[in-house]
């Protein structure tokens, strides 16, 4: 075999790898899609089929006007994006500071901050709920941006500060003889070179705070208060076998999801890659 017909084979090889897992990664999503358009009565025919022959809205309707769904939705927004905001804004000067200044105990500081990302989660809630409730945060929106924000400022600290120590030299000191200070250089120069970064550190903390359930269902007892994974969860044992209406509610909550990666896929996508290439 020569080289262009194993060129071939290998391109082959993994288109045909990349197929199967697209196939895998979208099939559920496509049924559960089609389900939520199925009335009751056809949810479980068989043959199973990924579209109804008579779709229905009734679904959607009955999800968000019942078990106040679209207080739900607004709770988690306000709790995605404050989260956001709050990583972006801590994680961006973090980073900056460790990448352009030489201080006391730099290296032993970020050591520190990264280790906690060896720590899974589960393993400190119960620190984590007594803090909060020394804090009086438990059954408050804010307590889950705090603590969320706190978990993902390690990795994103991490993430911005690659791209700060990537700025030229040439470009720090040429706004340095302009007569611009740490803040100004930071504002206008580091943060627009480092859009792909913070594009990509913004959708990791939208979606982790979106679909964050297990401390949302620690410390949220309010039923007004509850997140969509903690009402969705609730809205399926209050229904049973209405799995029309839990799909219902599921596609509702993926379409932030898939707006927020839309809008910021450009910048995601060069954010990933841009650490894999060597200057």
């Amino acid at each position: 075999m020569n080289a262009r017909a194993r060129r071939r084979l290998g391109t082959g090889l993994r288109l045909l790898v990349l197929s199967v897992g697209a196939v895998v990664m979208v099939v559920p999503f496509l049924y559960m899609f089609g389900t939520s358009f199925k009335p009751n009565a056809f949810l479980f025919e068989f043959p199973p089929k990924l579209w109804p022959d008579h779709p229905t809205t009734a679904n959607y309707t009955e999800a968000w006007n019942s078990n106040s769904f679209g207080r739900y939705f607004l709770n988690s927004t306000y709790v995605a994006l404050a989260t956001t905001f709050v990583v972006l804004a801590l994680s961006s000067t973090m980073a900056y500071a460790f990448a352009r200044f030489e201080f006391f105990g730099k290296n032993v500081l970020f050591g520190v901050l990264l280790s906690g990302l060896m720590i899974p989660g589960i393993i400190v809630i119960v620190p984590q709920f007594v803090l909060a409730d020394g804090l009086h945060l438990l059954n408050k929106l804010n307590g889950l941006v705090i603590f969320y924000a706190g978990g993902a400022v390690a990795f994103t600290t991490f993430l911005l500060r690659g791209f700060f120590e990537r700025v030229p030299d040439d470009l720090d000191e040429a706004m340095t003889i302009d007569g611009a200070g740490a803040l100004r250089k930071f504002v206008q120069l580091y943060l627009p070179l480092a859009r792909p970064a913070l594009a990509t550190a913004g959708i990791l903390s939208f979606l982790g705070a979106w679909d964050e359930f297990v401390w949302a269902l620690t410390i949220i007892d309010d039923p007004a208060k509850r997140t969509l994974p903690i009402a969705i969860a609730a809205f399926q044992g209050q229904h049973g076998t209405a799995w029309g209406l839990v799909f219902a509610a599921s596609t509702i909550a993926i379409v932030p999801v898939i707006a927020v990666y839309v809008l910021g896929q450009r910048h995601f996508v060069s954010g990933l890659t841009a650490g894999a290439v060597k200057d």
